[in-house]
């Protein structure tokens, strides 16, 4: 599974090195991800998304319903991983 939020569509990004040589390097920043459970209320189920924690803080503001059907809109969102309890 890529490093990719399933919310805001965050990854990693490849940067210079600061180093104090002549030589340059490249490296490579993570983006801070973790899995998640939410319960969705209107489907009745828990869910397991990958999050960053902007995507956290988004579904904080917005509401779990219309945080993935935007990110299903753009596009962000390609499956979501239903759990049975």
């Amino acid at each position: 599974m890529s490093q990719i939020c399933q919310i805001t569509g965050k990854k990693a990004m490849v940067g210079n090195n600061v180093s104090h040589s002549k030589r340059r390097t490249k490296r490579k920043f993570n983006v801070n991800l973790f899995r998640k459970k939410f319960f969705w209320v209107e489907e009745q189920m828990w869910i397991q998304l990958t999050l960053s924690a902007a995507g956290l803080r988004t579904i904080n503001k917005k509401g779990l319903d219309a945080a993935i059907k935007e990110a299903a809109q753009k596009g962000y969102l390609t499956e979501i991983k239903y759990l049975a309890f």
